[in-house]
C-alpha cells in the first residue's frame, strides 16, 4: 500500500500526468478546439468566492482546458486525481463514496472560480489506481467518446472500448510502476576526466601479474 502513495521517485505525480496528456491528446483526437495542458485561471478582479476552500491564488492553474466539448464553443476545465484506494484514508470507505468524496473536494476547490470567473465548466476527473473512474470523470469519457466517435466514423461502441482501453492501461502501467520503481538513494557516476590515469594504468597491471 506504502508504494502507491510514496511520494518518492516521483510515481504519484506520473499516474497523475500520464492520464492528463493520455485525456490531452484524446481531446486533440476528437476535434476540440484549444486544447491547453496546465492552463492558468484568470486573476480574480474582486470577486468574493463563498468557499472558504477556493483557490483564489492568482498564479491558480488547473490540468487541462478545451473548447467544444459538452457544446460549440464553450470552454471546459478538468482537473485530475489518481488516489489509492488502500490508503488509510480511503480504505474505510466503500470506493464509490471515496470517489465522490474526492470529486466533491475538487469542486470545493475550483468549481465556483471556474463558473463564476471563466465563465466555463469544471470536470474532477478521478480515478483509483484500480482503474474505477468516478461519476463525473465517466460523463466525461462517455462525451469524449461520442466526439470521436463523430470525427472517425466508428461507432460510439468501439469507440468507448476504445477510451476505456486506453485509460485502463495508463493507469496500469503507472500503477505497476509505483509498486516496482526505485525509490533509493541514486548512484554518482564517476566522472572520467578526475581518475588519475597513472594509477589505473598501474592497477591494470597488477591485476594482470597476479
Amino acid at each position: 500500500e506504502h508504494s502507491l502513495s510514496c511520494a518518492r521517485g516521483g510515481f504519484v505525480y506520473m499516474r497523475h500526468n500520464h492520464l492528463r496528456d493520455l485525456t490531452a491528446n484524446l481531446l486533440h483526437e476528437a476535434g476540440c478546439k484549444d486544447v491547453v495542458v496546465e492552463p492558468r485561471l484568470l486573476p480574480l478582479t474582486g470577486e468574493i468566492l463563498s468557499l472558504k476552500s477556493a483557490n483564489t491564488a492568482n498564479d491558480a492553474r488547473l490540468d487541462v482546458s478545451a473548447r467544444s466539448v459538452w457544446s460549440t464553443g464553450d470552454k471546459t476545465f478538468l482537473d485530475f486525481r489518481v488516489f489509492n484506494s488502500l490508503a488509510p484514508t480511503n480504505s474505510s470507505l466503500p470506493v464509490g463514496q471515496a470517489l465522490l468524496k474526492h470529486e466533491k473536494e475538487k469542486k470545493r476547490v475550483y468549481n465556483e472560480r471556474v463558473l463564476e470567473v471563466e465563465k466555463s465548466t469544471f470536470s474532477p476527473i478521478v480515478c483509483s489506481t484500480t482503474g474505477i473512474l468516478g461519476i463525473e470523470a465517466q460523463k466525461f469519457y462517455r462525451q469524449l467518446s461520442v466526439l470521436l466517435a463523430n470525427r472517425s466514423g466508428q461507432t460510439y461502441e468501439n469507440t468507448i472500448r476504445y477510451v476505456r482501453q486506453r485509460i485502463a492501461f495508463c493507469i496500469l502501467k503507472t500503477t505497476v510502476a509505483s509498486l516496482r520503481g526505485f525509490r533509493g538513494t541514486k548512484v554518482s557516476r564517476i566522472s572520467s576526466e578526475s581518475n588519475d590515469i597513472n594509477l589505473l594504468y598501474l592497477m591494470n597491471n597488477l591485476t594482470h601479474n597476479y
